[in-house]
């Protein structure tokens, strides 16, 4: 896959763990979880505009896209 989810390390920027995000936010531990590691094929704005807001962050910053070439070498 070529989307590469960031959130672990905007996460890490900001010293706020899993678990304090999802309360905020009002998701699952496990679905926060399967967005962090990038076992989700889709993520609804509403999601991401709650997690950008709680991060102070943008869009970018969690998500990224790279070639598939760039990936295996990851």
């Amino acid at each position: 896959m070529a989307i590469i989810i960031r959130l672990d390390r905007v996460l890490a920027e900001k010293k706020m763990k899993l678990n304090q995000l999802a309360s905020i936010i009002g998701i699952s531990n496990v679905n926060l979880s399967n967005l962090k590691t990038g076992k989700v094929k889709a993520i609804r704005f509403s999601t991401l505009e709650a997690i950008c807001k709680t991060l102070d962050c943008q869009p970018g910053d969690i998500i990224e896209y790279v070639e598939d070439k760039d990936v295996e070498n990851r």
